[in-house]
């Protein structure tokens, strides 16, 4: 086990070319799980806890690590399972997700794979704390939505504050933004920081169905206006094209590749840096913060509201 993320670091070459890399582990029973080998800090058995009363009933306790109070989360039963027994016998993944990190109780760590995004698919509707599903030697794996899981824990503030509401008040009547994620708690997020903005959103659940819908705007003639579309908010872990993907790909189209795309997510903000600047994307933005996101937003709304003036004499 603990030679199990050994030469992760090496793992970021596979970033750009729509490939991925799963930490697979088990809950309860034989059905296997997984998260994104890049938001996985170690692996360990569970270490000393200590009881913090009044805490979330999913939290077991709170670990001592290298001077940082962690909380531990029974994931089995954060998921609506039955919560585990013999917690010491556990192992704890430990993780960075939205700014924080948390460790995750689970009953075995079971292998890394490397597949491609395009092997990774929707999950079926209505099921809950799952983003995508794979097949790996016949067996169903489900990749766990830990955002759903961690907006159940710790909260997430969606309001606005009122200056950023008056800083972009009008700013985003005319215009559009494409808004692409496979969680429905970060889909909802980003939607509700929209609305609080007045702007108009077309919000999709990957990032092929992201490049599809731009296609189809350039078959209708959508951008005849260079403004119409002011900016794509776009996660990076996605079902069939990651957002990596959809930002070479827009960069490569004639059309679309002057569009300005924020990658939006909660994997680590140093590789995610160097990343944007080789593939091309414009900003790169942690979740999930409302305001940060709203003055981001709203930046780009000023941006494109002076090129609009300009454009039409003002």
């Amino acid at each position: 086990m603990a030679g199990i993320l050994d030469s992760v670091d090496q793992r970021t070459k596979l970033a750009g070319h729509n490939r991925l890399e799963l930490l697979l582990f088990r809950l309860h029973g034989n059905q296997q799980f997984a998260i994104n080998v890049f938001k996985v800090r170690e692996i360990i058995h569970c270490p000393k806890l200590v009881q913090l009363p009044e805490s979330h009933h999913t939290i077991v306790g709170i670990a001592n690590l290298r001077g940082n109070a962690v909380p531990i989360i029974d994931l089995s039963y954060a998921m609506g399972e039955p919560p585990a027994d013999n917690i010491q016998e556990k192992f704890v993944v430990l993780t960075e997700y939205n700014r924080r990190t948390q460790g995750f109780l689970v009953e075995a760590v079971e292998q890394i794979i490397n597949i491609s995004w395009e092997e990774v698919f929707p999950p079926p509707m209505g099921v809950t704390y799952m983003t995508a599903v794979i097949k790996n030697r016949e067996e169903l794996i489900e990749i766990v939505d830990v955002e759903k899981v961690l907006s159940e824990i710790q909260g997430f503030d969606q309001t606005v504050s009122q200056a950023i509401l008056e800083g972009g008040a009008g700013l985003g009547v005319g215009h559009h933004i494409l808004v692409a994620d496979d969680s429905f708690v970060a889909r909802t997020q980003v939607k509700t920081v929209l609305d609080q903005l007045g702007v108009e959103a077309t919000v999709v659940n990957d990032g092929l169905a992201a490049y599809n819908q731009l296609l189809a705007w350039v078959d209708e003639g959508k951008f005849d206006d260079p403004n119409w579309l002011a900016m794509i908010i776009s996660d990076i872990e996605m079902p069939q094209m990651d957002g990596y993907s959809l930002v070479s790909k827009i960069r490569e189209h004639p059309v679309l590749k002057g569009l300005y795309v924020v990658l939006h997510t909660s994997m680590s903000g140093d590789f995610n840096e160097s990343m944007i600047e080789s593939v091309g994307a414009d900003q790169f933005l942690a979740k999930f913060a409302a305001n940060d996101l709203a003055a981001t937003v709203e930046a780009r709304l000023h941006v494109v509201a002076e090129a609009t003036a300009k454009a039409n004499g003002g």
